[in-house]
């Protein structure tokens, strides 16, 4: 008999937990774009359907990322406008410059995400500016944004260690995070791009913030798993109050400017976690798995993800 049918997780609550966790599917754009194989656009977009109907309500779309970088998302226009947008989810799209923002506003987005470095090298590798120049090009971007109504996430990688410059300090990660905060963006995600970070270091970076006059309310956390350490850093950084965390389905993704980044932590591992510590998050974990299994079989391998496979097979 299946974990499921036994009534399993056990629902345990911690009191020092939030009540209600809002979980950012990252799996349409981060998930896929690490794909070398293109998913076709009725795919991505059953995807898209099939998350919203277990219960997710922030699903990244897409990115309006130039083809040439990242072709497995040159259909940003036609998933947007194949969409079958459903009340109360919202679809985020990723926009790395102007030119990207002119695309999204032309396609009627109303939630953007920039994604920004903590270090010199990434800056470079990822964005071909310096950590300072980084800014200059994000700024009319997210005035623009903003003016026209828009939404602004801020995404910032490599926040707890880089292949290339090894650990990133706190101080450096906080001083990086504020400038976007002061930019206009209402939130900024913290990422763990390849996955080094254990709960200690997340603690630490968590009060960095607090510490420099940040509210937790405006940070969220983005954990990749390659060392098995996404669920426990997403819990420490519950435990301090953070109550926005990334996740893919089926464990998808990973970065391709940062070659020892491995998959995100997996949205059905984190809804069972948080299913058996009492923390709402809307999520129906048998439809979830269900969808990942899919999309598994639509990639042609088995998921990564531990609880689709103890759930699925």
């Amino acid at each position: 008999m299946s974990a499921r049918a036994l009534g399993l997780p056990v629902r345990a609550p911690a009191p020092d937990l939030p009540d209600q966790v809002t979980i950012w599917e990252v799996g349409p754009r981060d998930g896929l774009q690490n794909e070398s194989a293109i998913v076709p656009v009725e795919v991505k977009l059953e995807f898209l359907d099939r998350l919203a109907g277990s219960g997710l309500r922030v699903l990244e779309a897409t990115s309006f990322v130039h083809p040439k970088w990242v072709p497995q998302l040159a259909d940003a226009e036609q998933v947007l406008a194949g969409l079958d947008r459903r009340a109360g989810v919202s679809y985020p799209v990723l926009v790395p410059n102007e030119r990207g923002l002119d695309r999204a506003l032309a396609a009627g987005v109303r939630h953007i995400a920039i994604f920004a470095s903590a270090t010199e090298t990434f800056a470079n590798r990822n964005l071909n500016r310096s950590l300072d120049e980084q800014f200059a090009m994000f700024d009319p971007v997210v005035s623009r944004a903003r003016a026209e109504g828009l939404d602004v996430r801020g995404y910032l990688s490599m926040c707890f260690g880089d292949p290339w410059e090894g650990p990133v300090e706190a101080e450096q990660v906080v001083a990086v995070g504020r400038r976007l905060l002061d930019l206009g963006c209402s939130q900024l995600s913290l990422g763990d791009t390849i996955g080094v970070a254990t709960a200690g270091q997340v603690e630490a970076l968590i009060g960095a913030f607090r510490a420099a006059g940040t509210e937790v309310a405006a940070l969220a956390v983005h954990f990749h798993d390659t060392y098995g350490q996404a669920l426990a850093n997403t819990l420490a950084a519950l435990r301090l109050g953070v109550s926005t965390v990334d996740s893919s389905a089926g464990g998808l993704g990973g970065c391709p400017y940062a070659e020892s980044a491995t998959g995100n932590l997996a949205t059905e591992d984190l809804v069972w976690m948080l299913d058996g510590l009492g923390v709402r998050t809307g999520v129906d974990l048998d439809r979830l798995a269900d969808t990942s299994a899919w999309m598994a079989q639509r990639l042609g391998r088995p998921s990564p993800s531990r609880v689709v496979r103890a759930l699925r097979g």
